[in-house]
């Protein structure tokens, strides 16, 4: 008896599956299946031995290791400075990222050049070349270090407060190297207003600086939720951040090991998830009202 044909619905369905089966498939075997061991990992003691990695289930103790000893405690005094330094960095990336892409939007010669050349830090700044930077002293501007503003801020705030506003000075040219992506995020934000509104806005009297503030600011705050959420996941991610380099270091260290260092990662990625949101919520909350007075 002849089989019946494949109708074109099913066969295109049949491609389409076949084509995200290869994404599920990397994504349960290269992301889920690592997800699943770390968690497991920061639930037990792990050790590393001539017969393999020796895995004993231990329940909550790496935790509570995290809030009890030396090591957790400086693990969680840094995911405290990179709050901190949150709350500085990402508004500085982002305002540098608007005005230099309303900057790079303007019809001026060789903008895809200096597009380039703002891009160009993403490509070559991985975290070696940034400690080289830091160490030899190219991070920070020369300004701040004449006029003692670092000496101002270690003098005048507490020490739980000085160190990361402190270390935003001396890693100024650094931080706004990571404003690359978000640069090229406005500006494809900005290319698709329409250039008839600001005509209009013209001829109703309206400045620059109100076209700016009434029309390109709305246009782009959409956008701003995805810079800030990008800005927050990148910097979070960083090789050479304090929370990563203790992730790392505790990963191979006699007294730690796989299993604290699995907990803290999973402690870390909680603090991070509620930075997102409550980031999430306020951007969303101020977008909601600019939209009620627009």
């Amino acid at each position: 008896m002849r089989k019946k044909p494949m109708n074109r619905s099913k066969r295109q369905n049949l491609i389409g599956w076949s084509f995200l089966s290869l994404w599920a498939i990397g994504f349960l075997v290269f992301t889920m299946y690592p997800i699943f061991i770390s968690f497991y990992y920061s639930l037990s003691h792990v050790t590393l031995d001539g017969a393999g990695i020796q895995v004993q289930f231990v329940w909550l103790d790496n935790y509570r290791q995290i809030f009890s000893s030396s090591e957790g405690f400086s693990f969680l005094q840094s995911v405290s400075d990179f709050a901190i330094e949150i709350l500085f960095k990402v508004p500085i990336i982002t305002v540098f990222a608007i005005i230099i892409a309303v900057m790079l939007n303007q019809n001026i010669k060789g903008r895809s050049f200096f597009r380039a050349i703002y891009f160009l830090p993403v490509i070559i700044a991985s975290g070696p070349v940034i400690n080289q930077l830091i160490n030899q002293g190219a991070a920070t501007i020369p300004i701040v270090e004449q006029m003692g503003i670092v000496s101002f801020i270690n003098s005048t705030f507490t020490e739980a407060l000085a160190r990361p506003i402190a270390n935003i000075f001396s890693e100024l040219i650094v931080i706004l190297w990571f404003s690359g992506v978000q640069i090229l995020l406005f500006i494809a934000a900005l290319q698709k207003i329409d250039r008839s509104t600001y005509e209009a806005a013209m001829i109703d009297g309206a400045g620059p600086w109100e076209s700016f503030w009434k029309i390109t600011i709305p246009a782009l705050s959409s956008m701003v939720l995805v810079s800030v959420v990008f800005t927050i996941i990148n910097l979070a991610t960083f090789s050479e951040n304090a929370a990563i380099m203790h992730i790392k270091n505790n990963m191979f260290a006699l007294d730690t090991g796989f299993g604290f260092s699995s907990a803290i990662a999973w402690l870390y990625f909680v603090a991070l998830a509620i930075i997102l949101f409550i980031a999430a919520l306020i951007l969303g909350t101020f977008s909601k009202k600019r939209g009620r007075h627009s």
